[in-house]
């Protein structure tokens, strides 16, 4: 995929377009623009979204996003391994970020990633974080 930028996004971002918050329609557009092939999102984003809905009792809305992300389409899927998680760790105690950030942050630095967010937290690192109204733009 040479020349073309790929994503990770953020939970916030999911459950933005999802549960129709504010700022779902800039959201739903940025998911709608860019191909499944260049989205990506981690197992921690898809179990957090996942305890989110049911919470909501949303199971349903929650089943329909498993087939249409992962299942239906070319999305991909990021786990963790044991060494990134002690480099979260080693990102917490260098960083203003907590665990769920952390482990955004490692991921997207390990697949080299754009990490697309609405969370302000990742603008204290580098590289920070883009929001799906400023990547629109660039589409």
């Amino acid at each position: 995929m040479v020349g073309r930028l790929m994503y990770l996004v953020d939970t916030n971002v999911w459950l933005t377009a999802l549960l129709t918050l504010e700022k779902a329609d800039e959201a739903r557009r940025f998911l709608r623009s860019v191909p499944a092939e260049q989205i990506s999102i981690t197992e921690f984003s898809l179990y957090s979204i996942g305890i989110v809905l049911t919470r909501l009792k949303k199971p349903k809305l929650f089943e329909d996003f498993i087939s249409d992300t992962l299942e239906e389409s070319a999305a991909g899927s990021i786990r963790l391994d044991l060494v990134d998680l002690k480099r979260i760790l080693q990102i917490q105690r260098q960083s203003p970020l907590d665990f769920d950030d952390a482990y955004q942050y490692v991921a997207a630095q390990k697949h080299n990633l754009v990490l697309v967010s609405y969370d302000h937290d990742f603008d204290r690192v580098k590289p920070g974080r883009k929001t799906p109204g400023e990547l629109l733009i660039d589409l």
